[in-house]
């Protein structure tokens, strides 16, 4: 196979001529003014691109580096139905249970009814983290107010994007299972048998090598997230600042939803395994995670979706993104994954480098 290295202006890594785009689409980031970022392309589980460019800091001192890492916000999402995905393949979980037959105490308030597959197609009818921002760190403490909540809707009858719930809810039925925190479960199922350096939450030893959020043009540390459509309904929601994300508090925390730490190469390698590319889980049960569960408008991101098991549906891909503007894809007739991993936010309504990437690559 045909490679480059050190490929169009700043870019480090190596590609294929065939996607010889996809190199000078984050190329084209980086001149526009990109802080920094990563793309990465595995076809049948192989590499075929992995470049990176640009600088891991805001001021811009600090070289983007093969090893550096982001944190990809609900690019996180995609790993924690993964791993869900493949407990249940072992049949350690089942997708059709409540959620209380294994979290007993999660049953009250009228949540009886929630079943683990409503949480992970974002149908649970609770959508919103209310707490303060200092719980989100505290496992048990967001654990406990998630099970006192009421369902905004009957569960499976309708989908509202759950930002950060669906993570903590995910993350302990997978705790009640098998014992260890969902953290616990990938580093050893998923990312150790794949050599995949992602992890939920970061260790100190691993500071040097963060990039660091930095917020869109013309904004500050103060940025909140925010809906993909500009006219989305309000939330209920805490708003999440940078400052809270950029925090050494959400690093060492376990926040599943939200708070993975990783590059596009490996987002990438991950997500293979439901491409074809990986023997780690069945081919019944990535068929069954495409399965559509919902499709209508979502009450929270205000816009049309179609989710799966944990994965939004669009066309024929399969896949994700992230606040700021990290995404990855999933395109299975072509056993293709495209990742795009970026420390440079840009305003979510007006933000299609995710999209020009996954293109560019499919493109070929």
């Amino acid at each position: 196979m045909s490679r480059r290295s050190r490929p169009e202006g700043e870019l480090e890594g190596e590609y294929d001529e065939r996607f010889a785009a996809v190199a000078q689409a984050l190329a084209g980031y980086l001149d526009e003014g990109d802080t920094g970022g990563s793309v990465a392309v595995y076809v049948d589980g192989e590499p075929v691109v992995d470049v990176w460019g640009g600088y891991a800091d805001p001021a811009r001192t600090v070289p983007w580096s093969r090893d550096t890492v982001a944190c990809v916000f609900s690019v996180t999402k995609t790993m924690t139905a993964l791993t869900v995905l493949l407990l249940a393949d072992r049949g350690e979980l089942d997708l059709d249970a409540p959620v209380a037959a294994y979290w007993p105490e999660f049953a009250v308030a009228g949540k009886g009814g929630v079943l683990v597959r409503h949480v992970l197609a974002h149908t649970a009818g609770l959508p919103d983290w209310d707490g303060p921002v200092a719980e989100l760190v505290d496992w048990d403490a967001a654990t406990r107010r998630l099970a006192a909540l009421t369902p905004q809707w009957e569960p499976g009858t309708a989908a509202g994007y759950h930002s950060l719930t669906q993570g903590y809810l995910l993350g302990e039925v997978v705790r009640r299972v098998t014992g260890r925190s969902i953290g616990d479960v990938f580093a050893s199922e998923v990312a150790g048998p794949l050599g995949a350096d992602f992890r939920f939450g970061l260790p100190e030893g691993d500071d040097p090598r963060l990039a660091l959020a930095v917020p869109p043009p013309g904004r500050d540390d103060d940025y909140v997230a925010g809906a993909a459509a500009a006219d989305a309904p309000a939330t209920g929601g805490t708003p999440i600042r940078v400052r809270d994300a950029n925090g050494v508090a959400w690093r060492r925390a376990l926040v599943p939803a939200a708070g993975g730490y990783g590059n596009a190469r490996s987002v990438a390698l991950v997500q293979s395994v439901l491409a074809g590319g990986v023997p780690l889980i069945s081919e019944a049960a990535v068929a069954r995670a495409w399965e559509e569960q919902y499709a209508g408008v979502d009450r929270v991101l205000g816009m049309p979706v179609s989710w799966g098991l944990g994965y939004g549906r669009f066309g024929g891909m399969r896949g994700w993104g992230g606040w700021g503007g990290s995404l990855v894809m999933i395109e299975p007739a072509q056993r293709t994954v495209v990742a795009f991993v970026t420390n440079q936010m840009r305003e979510p309504a007006e933000d299609t480098r995710g999209l020009e990437v996954v293109m560019s690559a499919l493109a070929r």
